[in-house]
């Protein structure tokens, strides 16, 4: 399966998290978290929906663009995958993070 992600990093990734989960009604799309290091929140969102957009300092886009590809942490979807996590795992295929939402509730919060 082919996709973008953004990352956020820290707290302010969590908390992202929650305000996405908040908006969707509990259903906010694949979310990945890091319990170590960075601590980075990744949203998985659809392929190329990432590009030709500004994005807030504190974000950092991963996409498949012309000569750039990007590698994106995806833990298994049961084990221990340990640091990594579904926070929100994907529940059908072709189901990602909604962009446009994703973008506003970000640029409110860390702008």
């Amino acid at each position: 399966m082919q996709f973008d992600a953004i990352r956020v990093d820290g707290d302010d990734g969590r908390r992202l998290t929650d305000w996405m989960a908040t908006l969707t009604g509990g259903d906010p799309g694949p979310i990945v978290i890091e319990e170590s290091g960075r601590r980075g929140v990744y949203f998985l969102v659809a392929p190329g929906s990432t590009a030709n957009r500004s994005w807030p300092p504190g974000v950092t886009r991963f996409n498949q663009t012309p000569g750039n590809i990007s590698y994106i942490p995806v833990p298994a979807l049961t084990g221990n995958t340990w640091p990594l996590a579904w926070c929100f795992p994907p529940t059908v295929p072709g189901r990602f993070v909604h962009t446009l939402l994703l973008r506003c509730a970000v640029t409110e919060m860390l702008s």
